[in-house]
């Protein structure tokens, strides 16, 4: 469990330089420069993100049940609230889409949606360290980048085409990881398949 603990200490807290301790990011990335800052930014990123995928998988093999099994419909529920999640994330990176253009930030979204729907459909300590930790991380992030955007005020273009591409991108992307690589990587079918 610690590597758990480890890992997620270090990917959210380097993730959540912009919501703690933003003029220090920007005095740091100053004064290094933006490549150096970037680039430890990137390795702290992936040391923290292997050690969470590591220390998850550790406390797989021995887990600490929290609660009695969840529901089935938890895990149908899990299953559509993941699609939207992917539907967000794809939106963070197909430019002039509608979802980016309203949400401003699909992708924190995404990361809540998909936290969310891990928590209600899983029962042990690990899932409960690993998606709280990234929900409560989505939810400070999303208010921080919020109320950066209220400074800013910028508007963002969008148009139907890049909203249909950005939908059915998501919809494929989930279809493929829900099908195939979410057993494939961690290990169990979500759709019982």
């Amino acid at each position: 469990m610690a590597a758990l603990v480890l890992g997620l200490v270090l990917f959210l807290g380097v993730h959540s330089t912009r919501v703690f301790a933003d003029g220090w990011r920007t005095a740091t990335m100053e004064r290094f420069g933006e490549k150096e800052y970037k680039l430890l930014y990137s390795l702290l990123s992936i040391a923290g993100f292997v050690l969470l995928v590591w220390g998850y998988g550790l406390a797989r093999q021995n887990p600490v049940v929290l609660w009695g099994q969840p529901p089935v419909w938890t895990r149908h529920m899990a299953s559509l609230l993941t699609l939207v999640a992917f539907v967000l994330l794809v939106a963070a990176y197909v430019p002039g889409n509608h979802l980016k253009a309203k949400l401003r930030h699909p992708m924190i979204l995404g990361v809540k949606v998909w936290a969310f729907a891990h928590l209600i459909a899983n029962n042990t300590l690990a899932d409960l360290l690993l998606f709280g930790g990234f929900l409560l991380w989505a939810v400070l992030d999303y208010r921080s980048a919020k109320r950066r955007d209220r400074t800013l005020a910028t508007v963002l273009e969008a148009n139907v085409v890049r909203t249909i591409i950005t939908v059915v991108v998501g919809m494929v992307a989930w279809a493929v990881f829900a099908m195939w690589a979410h057993r494939v990587l961690i290990g169990v079918s979500p759709l019982g398949a």
